[in-house]
């Protein structure tokens, strides 16, 4: 073998460009799928997928007839693909937590709709980022539970905003704000013409109710245990619909509740007995990559929230 073949080809820009087109076209399951993610044809995707074989002297996929399918080669390649940008990624994050100024984007996902409150603060959590580093790029979504708690395990998101019904390993949990949640009826259903005297626990038990949708607290729990679930909503304005169809009972945040229960259009039963605490998280990474973000934000929440210092 000569010296020649055994010295490793330099990386150049030119083969990361072509790196990560190869990646995208798997990821999107072939040229076809990653023209509209490229924003090119899909005969110019097929010449860089060719230079890029050309270039490693490797046969990485095939397309025809049959489909795109990888090659063994183009599986281990693939994968290869994956270690080397995650490498890049958190080397820029890691040069990035070094300055004072922190660039790129800052996410926070949030598990529920916001009401009025809720938007107000939080629209104070990030006047104040914007006030201490306006150059970042700020993304503010909704987002299923389960896909915020992965996309923060997976350095994705920095904080997300989610109720408190579990706690995930490698999870940071801290509450930030706390209500009552009650259990009510619209103004279309019979008991909102009875007196809670009159409602009784066997009533309870045969009338059609909503579950949340996630496995809450304690308490709360305890409280849909005297239920017929028979219907199922996790967000709360999708909660609230099934409620004012007059045919659910339901238990919604008194927040949530209040334009109804002064126009009569709702009601709560028994207040005191079938109520639990609704309690909201702020949700970090325990030993995120990029901590001078999280720290950026829980700055921004113990000031706006009034949370104080960790202790």
């Amino acid at each position: 073998m000569s010296k020649q073949s055994i010295i490793p080809k330099t990386v150049t820009e030119y083969d990361l460009r072509l790196l990560r087109i190869f990646r995208t076209v798997v990821e999107n399951g072939g040229f076809a799928a990653a023209e509209t993610e490229l924003g090119v044809t899909r005969s110019t995707i097929s010449v860089h997928m060719s230079n890029l074989e050309s270039r490693m002297k490797l046969k990485l996929c095939s397309r025809g007839r049959g489909g795109f399918a990888l090659t063994e080669a183009g599986q281990a390649v693939y994968h290869a693909c994956i270690e080397l940008f995650d490498s890049l990624n958190n080397f820029s994050m890691f040069v990035n937590n070094l300055g004072e100024e922190l660039i790129g984007e800052l996410v926070i996902l949030c598990a529920d709709q916001l009401d009025h409150t809720m938007q107000q603060k939080l629209a104070q959590v990030i006047a104040y980022i914007h006030r201490r580093q306006p150059q970042l790029h700020l993304i503010l979504d909704g987002e299923a539970l389960h896909h915020i708690e992965k996309s923060l395990l997976q350095d994705k998101a920095h904080v997300g905003l989610l109720p408190s019904y579990q706690q995930i390993e490698g999870l940071n949990y801290r509450t930030i704000f706390s209500e009552p949640i009650y259990l009510c009826c619209s103004a279309q259903h019979p008991y909102f013409h009875l007196t809670d005297h009159e409602i009784s626990a066997e009533m309870l038990a045969k009338t059609h109710s909503i579950h949340p949708g996630v496995d809450i607290d304690p308490d709360g729990r305890e409280q849909l245990k005297r239920l017929n679930l028979s219907a199922k909503a996790y967000q709360f304005d999708t909660r609230k619909t099934l409620i004012l169809s007059g045919c659910y009972l339901g238990y919604l945040p008194l927040s949530y509740i209040q334009q109804e229960l002064k126009a009569k259009q709702m009601k709560i039963i028994h207040a005191d007995e079938a109520s639990y605490q609704f309690n909201l998280s702020m949700v970090s990474k325990h030993s995120a990559r990029e901590t001078a973000k999280v720290e950026l934000l829980m700055a921004a929440f113990n000031e706006v929230f009034a949370l104080g210092e960790v202790g």
